[in-house]
């Protein structure tokens, strides 16, 4: 039996707070003791993250259980669709198994769309038989981000069927579903659908909490909706779950979802609505095996010094002690490797766009804080009969080359990204992973694509004297490097990305991944093609109009 542990006990449920002896045995609460002293800390359930992708950290989950325990995180719902696409069911199962190699606890979904449209090329593809044989493991909780909501819109077979697998398991279904609504987000949420964390605005989300749906309050390292959508808080604090979606590991290491609570309390709303959000909802959404600090309950809590800076003094998971005043416990575990990687390097001249006679050309303009992008129309610059890059007016050229087998890369033209001299190059593009650059001439794209080949998946950097890359080797998007390293080198090549090569971007490798997710509006690039996302389609540099503005 372990030593009991005197505190201010954060009940959520009953609304009070009372000092008592927390006694454990066998990883579970044996009894609260009342207590007459008057304890310095808190003691509350631990935070849990409702929705995230474990690969975004760059890390794989028993790395990212290192950090995230710092920071009072228990649990994570996590949606492993980034490695899905690269590698399919055996991804998945890659996941569950380093996850399970740690005591923190991982709940995955079934990734439902693998990938997440056809007009991508993938590394792997799940389909119906595929998604029951996941829904069956008892690490798999729920029916991950349907994404495809067209596909639900127009009754697909194949789609339906897999929501008729997650009702019949008796598994919730996540949504992802952004800026849809009227009677088509409620057709979407009667099908079955219980969540969405994608809604950008404060009307979005409140329509669809009206439609029955649980809306999740995302605040990762690109996507940031918080300030759009905490005042949803004090209306509805049983609907309203709070996630990181995708956190890069310099981010990680600063907080996680104690950081969203502190906010919300800043904003005035109440103590145990923001728990509420935070402990509570996702383990009953998901039926997690997490305590909420009930006696018979997993031993699952931390102990904080206040409860307005939430500085984590000490986290509990089944009873054992993971962290304690910044530092972790968990020791480092082995990382097996797997990839899927087939493609050669490219030369400067791969990346030339011939001109022809388009007087205005479509350009993707990306949003600081935002993973939309909106769609712009530019004269473009021409030189012997090429489309130029034009970085006065901050034109840039954009990228990406297939990683599954050779094909020619597919190029577009960008702002947002603010880069004077150089480029950047990723593995990490979301959904099918392949390589995602963009930058100022195509020497300079064309070597940090081949800095990503050579390493077989990263993350470069380069101007026209220095280059740097951080190697990924886990399915071309996670590293085996220990997690606090890889936060530190992450940090060093972003800091390389603004200060050297000038990207006004706040995460401009974050940024960079999702303008080939073709599931968000308005205009992105796949290895097909640009893509308009609002006729979901792909078009030319030339075709349609803009409403958005001109240059």
């Amino acid at each position: 039996m372990n030593t009991p542990i005197l505190a201010n006990i954060v009940d959520i449920r009953q609304k009070r707070i009372y000092p008592a002896y927390i006694h454990m045995q066998d990883g579970k609460i044996s009894r609260l003791e009342a207590a007459t002293e008057t304890p310095e800390l808190y003691a509350l359930p631990g935070f849990v993250d409702a929705h995230v992708h474990i690969e975004s950290s760059m890390l794989v989950p028993s790395e990212f259980a290192r950090l995230a325990v710092v920071h009072g995180t228990v649990a994570t719902v996590s949606d492993p669709h980034e490695i899905a696409n690269v590698l399919g069911v055996p991804g998945v199962e890659y996941m569950i198994q380093n996850g399970a190699l740690v005591p923190f606890k991982f709940y995955f979904g079934a990734p439902s769309c693998v990938p997440a449209t056809p007009f991508e090329t993938a590394g792997a593809e799940i389909g119906v038989e595929g998604i029951e044989r996941l829904l069956q493991l008892p690490e798999v909780l729920y029916l991950a981000e349907m994404m495809n909501y067209p596909a639900v819109l127009n009754n697909d077979p194949s789609v339906m069927a897999k929501i008729v697998l997650a009702k019949k398991y008796n598994k919730p279904i996540d949504g992802h579903a952004p800026a849809l609504r009227g009677e088509d987000a409620r057709f979407y949420a009667a099908a079955g659908i219980s969540t969405d964390h994608e809604c950008f605005t404060y009307e979005e989300a409140l329509e669809k909490i009206q439609y029955g749906m649980k809306i999740l309050i995302r605040e990762g390292s690109a996507a940031k909706n918080f300030e759009a959508l905490i005042p949803l808080l004090s209306q509805y604090p049983k609907q309203i779950m709070f996630c990181s979606d995708d956190k890069h590991p310099d981010d990680l290491i600063k907080g996680h979802i104690n950081q969203l609570v502190v906010r919300a309390l800043k904003k005035g709303n109440d103590l145990f609505d923001v728990l509420q959000a935070a402990c509570i909802n996702p383990v009953e959404h998901y039926k997690l095996d997490v305590g909420i600090l009930q006696i018979g309950d997993p031993a699952d809590f931390i102990l904080v010094d206040d409860l307005k800076a939430f500085q984590v003094v000490a986290t509990y998971i089944n009873g054992q002690k993971l962290a304690a005043n910044g530092r972790t416990t968990i020791e480092r575990s082995p990382i097996d490797l797997m990839n899927h990687f087939d493609c050669t390097s490219k030369k400067a001249a791969d990346f030339k766009v011939a001109f022809n006679g388009e007087q205005r050309i479509q350009v993707i303009k990306a949003l600081d804080g935002e993973i939309v992008t909106e769609k712009v129309l530019a004269k473009p610059a021409v030189d012997q009969g090429y489309i130029q890059i034009d970085p006065a007016r901050d034109i840039l050229k954009l990228s990406v080359v297939n990683r599954y087998r050779e094909a020619p890369p597919a190029v577009a033209f960008i702002q947002g990204f603010g880069i004077q001299d150089g480029a950047l190059a990723s593995c990490v593009g979301h959904d099918s992973h392949n390589i995602i650059a963009v930058g100022t001439n195509d020497e300079l794209i064309a070597k940090a694509v081949n800095s990503i080949i050579e390493h077989k998946g990263g993350i470069s950097a380069v101007s026209p004297t220095e280059a740097h890359v951080l190697p990924l080797p886990i399915a071309g998007i996670m590293s085996d490097n220990d997690g606090f390293q890889v936060a530190a080198d992450y940090a060093a090549i972003d800091a390389f990305a603004k200060n050297v090569l000038g990207s006004t971007l706040g995460a401009p490798f974050m940024t960079l991944s999702f303008m080939a997710l073709l599931v968000i509006p308005e205009l992105k690039l796949s290895d097909l093609g640009l893509f308009d996302c609002k006729t979901f389609q792909i078009c030319t540099l030339a075709e349609g109009t803009s409403k958005q503005g001109r240059t």
